[in-house]
């Protein structure tokens, strides 16, 4: 899996995605909540895994937290490392957290792992070592890539539906079947729900990270600022409602560690 991740990343650039029109979408809301439940407490301790390049920890940094970053993919954590931050930043994986104490940090986030992590038990094992090393009632806050958004999308907007059909990448009632090589994997909320259970952690909410946004892109990028932000507060006012949350691009899962 690490090989393929370094191919992949090495190409992709997330902080170009997050700073798109679409990708400023995702990323205003997770700072919203982060920032929410920081409860402007500059004492907190953050650790966020899978940092990709550093636009959350970065920021979050910048803004004056104590902020420690886990980034499996050297050319991401390279590229971390060379923005000058306060962020300590180590190489390592979700799945071993073993670096850092029980009780540790006040607010996890987890907005890359559970990507490409493709088996029920690496996503329990995943959301354990978040639990662990986060202090009790401290919260832990969990991105994932949605099923539909994929169906949508690849499937039927670019023509795919067929020969992913064809590969046994479909359940037969359109779930997507990922593995290593596809890079991505993609949940149900009834998914999240299960890990969420299998761990016990206790939801505060789950929050459609970029709604309609990912499907927008054109319209986004042909907006004029104004109406961009009159965009940005229809989301706001609009990303907790239940129907909207399976067929955002992303989610996000805020938990509590009771």
């Amino acid at each position: 899996m690490t090989a393929e991740l370094e191919k992949h990343y090495n190409k992709f650039c997330e902080d170009n995605r997050l700073k798109s029109r679409y990708g400023q979408v995702e990323y205003f809301t997770s700072m919203k909540y982060i920032h929410e439940y920081l409860q402007n407490n500059m004492s907190a301790k953050i650790l966020d895994i899978g940092a990709g390049t550093g636009r959350y920890s970065v920021e979050l940094a910048n803004e004056g937290y104590d902020v420690t970053a886990i980034e499996l993919v050297k050319h991401n954590l390279g590229v971390l490392k060379s923005k000058g931050s306060t962020v300590k930043a180590y190489h390592g994986t979700a799945l071993d957290l073993s670096r850092f104490s029980e009780n540790t940090f006040d607010m996890t986030l987890v907005f890359g792992p559970m990507y490409h992590l493709y088996t029920f038990e690496d996503k329990v094992k995943a959301l354990n070592e978040a639990k662990r090393v986060t202090k009790t009632n401290g919260l832990i806050l969990v991105a994932y890539c949605m099923n539909e958004y994929s169906i949508i999308t690849y499937g039927f907007k670019e023509n795919n539906i067929r020969a992913c059909i064809d590969n046994g990448k479909l359940t037969d009632d359109f779930h997507v079947i990922s593995g290593p090589k596809d890079l991505y994997d993609y949940v149900r909320i009834e998914d999240i729900n299960k890990l969420d259970e299998k761990v016990g952690l206790k939801r505060i909410k789950l929050v459609a990270a970029d709604g309609p946004a990912d499907y927008m892109r054109p319209v986004l990028n042909s907006m004029d600022e104004d109406t961009f932000k009159l965009f940005l507060n229809y989301h706001f006012s609009t990303c907790e409602r239940p129907e909207l949350l399976g067929a955002s691009a992303h989610t996000v899962d805020i938990l509590r560690k009771e």
